[in-house]
């Protein structure tokens, strides 16, 4: 691993959705909305000094455009990696949180006892998904010297950042990660430390 490594842990902008109901979004692909647009290039003047020399993103569209606005007047090539999706919630997918509760209220309420190990149907638990995600974060980690941004997803940022800070995954959702949001973190050798988490331009 490098002796130091700067690595931006970022959060994709705001993404399409129809009403203001809460709903289930993990692997459906949503590309961003105009907010998010602007989101991801405010975030691009933020990184502008940063001497970012790669990016790498997920498959989801949402992730994808970010990162292709954050690579707009520069040559940092993207790397495109499916183990950094959200988590996949199963059939759960695209469902409003309202109609989970009355058509699966026995699941929804397992799920909020064990938010860490419940598996739904056809998905993954959040333990899945750290599996997954914190195996393509190490291989990052490990490829290089230069400071590289991951944009990632809400899930998936807070399941790093639980890794890192030594937190146990039911605490994930302590950890606020809002839309197009900044978390700084270095590599002193092997030795991480987060000096920024869920910056926001404002």
């Amino acid at each position: 691993m490098a002796n130091c490594k700067k690595i931006y842990l970022v959060r994709h902008g705001k993404i399409r959705t129809d009403g203001e109901q809460r709903s289930y979004i993990g692997q459906t692909d949503i590309p961003l909305d105009d907010t998010g647009i602007r989101q991801a290039e405010r975030m691009r003047e933020r990184l502008a000094q940063a001497g970012v020399k790669s990016i790498y993103c997920s498959d989801l569209e949402r992730s994808r455009e970010t990162a292709r606005i954050l690579s707009v007047n520069s040559d940092c090539p993207i790397i495109v990696r499916t183990d950094l999706r959200e988590i996949n919630l199963g059939e759960w997918e695209g469902l409003s949180f309202a109609e989970v509760i009355r058509r699966f209220p026995d699941k929804f309420e397992a799920r909020g006892k064990d938010i860490a190990y419940y598996r739904i149907p056809c998905g993954e638990s959040f333990v899945d998904c750290s599996q997954r995600v914190l195996g393509a974060f190490h291989e990052i980690v490990a490829e290089g010297t230069e400071p590289v941004v991951i944009v990632g997803h809400a899930g998936v940022n807070r399941l790093i950042l639980c890794h890192l800070l030594g937190m146990s995954i039911s605490n994930l959702f302590r950890i606020a990660q809002d839309y197009a949001c900044i978390n700084g973190i270095q590599y002193n050798g092997s030795m991480p430390q987060v000096k920024l988490l869920n910056s926001v331009a404002r």
